[in-house]
């Protein structure tokens, strides 16, 4: 994951940052460590640090904890999106304080009558009379818990952060400047106080920051959820004796039983049992898939029906689900290019808005306005700044963005693909594993009748079932699969004197109900040799398949030649209508394969491409070659391939997405990869990407519109403080529920 072995990635969980001045403020912190290459996220809380092997995790948490905020090791990825229960007790609490202060402070009428109403007690028990207003007392009294208890979180930020300000910083001076200002002008008639105006900004940004956890909560859903798919125990089968046990006790090659209703503990092979498997969650399938012995299953898929006993191929961090909750990670862990300018507008952004409401201030004084006037234009231009809404503008749409397409089967794995993405104008496609299924098929048969051999076609179609099962070859592997499927029960025979030989066939004596016949499928010249002659409708077979460039075996039964297979690589049932989609858009696409030119151009018309846009032949040198060749035009290239031999191009393409059935290479080369393999969901990540990256240039134009127009208008006086509050807590909830629409409004077919 990392590219370089003498590097690690140590996650932190960070508690404490409201902005991105909060993020740049840990990264300059965790970047001081020698190594260390930080970067940290707003929306998932979180620090993914890459430093060399053998640093301690707590240099970097006390680099942390020396900013001002708090973090430890990050052991449980759903920590990141976990919701407390003392921030809506806070906002609670704020609510039932401010809303009488606000009563209180601006209804005229409501505000006499408390003024008559404390005057004449007072005067009932001789109590002289307050200075100026009582209600403002009243009002401040009620303010003073906001200000001073709920708000002390803030404030201790903003202490710890009084030489790189954040927004924590102007909450804080603007709420305690209203709040003393308050108190002063109520005790000297200097003005009008501003207590509602300090309770409510307080109450504003803990209900804005609560509404914004749980929103942010919601959008790491999806992510959580594949988090949770992981089991934490398994029935271990050793000898007849089953043992429950932690998951991590699970070696490969030890055996594991998965009863009806149960999630599938590891990555493995059926070796008992059958039934139908739910896989929708980690690969985007809508329909359960059928599994019975030999077949592959994941971790985290649900079997739905029968009982299986299932052989661990791959445990812990190497299975798929942990590969896919991985390459999420790190993608939510990149910052986008579009973020850049964010960032360095965030790294300026509080100490620029000091300094203007410090301007603001002395303009208004200078230019002879009431002084409670002037406080009332510098704490509206420090409460209505919202760096928040920068610091969120592309995380938050990024969390929403990998966790949407994972619960489809598409891994974003780089952020850099959603500007690169709707400007793609070329497609380079991999024939074998892409266009096609990958595994070899029988594509076409026939039988001898069975008359003609003295055997019963049931008996001649198990007999080659028995010996097709004994080799390892792929063209015999395919013929057992396709045996199989017309005996599902796929019972064998009893067979000796096996005997495989390379590049003719395999051979071996099969014991049908009297006595044991020889039983050989091999290529066509070997079982030429050991048949006295082969039916003309098997030539006609054999000459098909060599025009279609696929393999063809034959089976013999006692010197006889009693079937034909024509085995070949299938054409995936939605390559055409994807590759129509692609031309639909204006996207012209080439078609790379490894096959002769016959084969590749006979594909590429059943598909629709265009014949002069085949490669055929090709090497990966050859596609790499023509990679550069179309960028050196100027055009966008997208490359879709699944094989080690695809892995260059796919690193020299502007864009390149792998099919998750391909190789390890290719995955880990490739930007996007397709859990489930059909052509159809590139197209579906293509308009994830743009929707993406819509989606963060309209909150990036709303955090910056919001604050190009907001500030000025707070200082020409035009905007009430506690207003102000309001609309900066609503400006970063904008954001997170504008990047929520990304899991209603994007349509991944499945």
């Amino acid at each position: 994951m990392l590219g370089n072995p003498e590097l690690e990635q140590v996650d932190l969980q960070v508690t404490g940052m409201t902005c991105s001045s909060c993020v740049a403020t840990i990264e300059r912190s965790l970047n001081k460590v020698p190594g260390a290459k930080a970067t940290v996220n707003l929306a998932t809380e979180s620090a993914h640090v890459l430093v060399p092997r053998g640093t301690k995790s707590k240099e970097l948490i006390d680099a942390v904890k020396s900013a001002g905020y708090s973090a430890k090791l990050r052991t449980d990825e759903s920590e990141s999106f976990s919701h407390s229960r003392k921030m809506g007790l806070r906002t609670l609490l704020a609510i039932i304080f401010t809303i009488p202060v606000i009563i209180i402070s601006m209804v005229h009428s409501i505000h006499g009558d408390v003024d008559t109403f404390i005057l004449t007690q007072l005067d009932r028990f001789g109590i002289p009379n307050p200075l100026y207003s009582p209600s403002g007392w009243l009002a401040i009294a009620l303010t003073a818990p906001v200000v001073i208890f709920i708000a002390w979180p803030i404030h201790r930020a903003a202490l710890r952060n009084l030489t790189h300000p954040t927004m924590d910083n102007l909450i804080s001076l603007g709420s305690i400047t209203a709040f003393g200002w308050s108190i002063y002008a109520n005790s000297t008639g200097a003005g009008d106080i501003y207590a509602e105006v300090a309770a409510a900004v307080i109450t504003f940004i803990v209900f804005g920051r609560y509404l914004e956890s749980r929103a942010k909560r919601r959008a790491g859903s999806a992510l959580a959820k594949l988090i949770s798919l992981g089991s934490k125990e398994v029935r271990i089968l050793r000898g007849s004796e089953e043992i429950v046990a932690p998951i991590e006790n699970l070696q490969v090659g030890e055996y594991c039983i998965v009863r009806a209703g149960e999630r599938i503990p590891t990555d493995g092979r059926v070796i008992e049992g059958a039934s139908s498997v739910d896989n929708s969650l980690l690969t985007g399938e809508s329909l359960p898939i059928e599994v019975s012995v030999g077949s592959e299953v994941i971790a985290g898929a649900i079997n739905q029906s029968g009982r299986l006993v299932i052989c661990a191929t791959r445990v812990g961090s190497d299975t798929e689900l942990s590969r896919i909750t991985k390459m999420v990670l790190s993608a939510q862990s990149e910052k986008a290019p579009i973020q850049r300018l964010a960032d360095r507008i965030s790294a300026v952004f509080v100490p620029v808005v000091l300094l203007f409401a410090l301007g603001t201030l002395a303009i208004w004084i200078y230019l002879e306005n009431p002084l409670s006037n002037s406080i009332s234009a510098a704490v509206a231009v420090l409460v209505i700044a919202c760096p928040c809404a920068l610091g969120l503008a592309t995380p938050v749409a990024l969390l929403v963005a990998t966790g949407r397409g994972a619960r489809s089967g598409i891994i974003l794995r780089r952020t850099a693909v959603l500007e690169v993405a709707p400007k793609i104008d070329t497609v380079i496609l991999d024939k074998t594993g892409t266009i096609t299924t990958g595994q070899m098929q029988v594509v076409n048969k026939i039988f001898l009748h069975s008359s003609k051999i003295g055997i019963t076609e049931e008996a001649m179609k198990l007999a080659i079932l028995t010996v097709a099962r004994e080799s390892n070859h792929p063209v015999a592997g395919a013929i057992a699969r396709y045996l199989v499927s017309e005996n599902p029960i796929g019972k064998t025979l009893p067979f000796t004197d096996l005997e495989e030989t390379s590049g003719q066939g395999i051979a071996a004596r099969v014991q049908f109900a009297a006595s044991g016949l020889p039983v050989i499928i091999g290529s066509p010249n070997a079982i030429r040799k050991a048949t006295l002659n082969i039916p003309d409708s098997f030539e006609s077979v054999i000459s098909i398949s060599q025009k279609n460039g696929n393999s063809i075996a034959l089976a013999a039964i006692d010197g006889i030649a009693v079937a034909a297979f024509e085995v070949g690589d299938t054409i995936r049932p939605d390559s055409a209508a994807a590759i129509s989609a692609f031309r639909n858009r204006g996207i012209q696409i080439y078609l790379a394969s490894g096959d002769n030119e016959a084969v590749a151009k006979r594909v590429a018309h059943e598909v629709g491409i265009d014949e002069n846009l085949v490669l055929a032949s090709a090497t990966p040198e050859m596609k790499i070659e023509k990679v550069k060749e179309l960028q050196a035009t100027g055009s966008k290239v997208l490359m879709i391939g699944d094989g080690v031999n695809d892995a260059a191009a796919l690193a020299a393409a502007d864009l390149s997405i792998a099919m998750g059935t391909g190789t390890d290479t290719a995955i880990a080369t490739a930007d996007i990869t397709l859990m489930q393999p059909k052509l159809g969901n590139a197209l579906n990540a293509i308009d994830l990407s743009r929707k993406t990256l819509r989606i963060i240039r309209t909150n990036l134009g709303w955090a910056f519109i919001y604050n190009i127009i907001g500030i000025p208008i707070a200082a020409l006086g035009a905007l009430d403080p506690m207003y102000a509050g309001g609309a900066m807590a609503f400006s970063s909830l904008f954001v997170v529920l504008n990047s929520l629409r990304l899991n209603r409004s994007t349509n991944l077919s499945r």
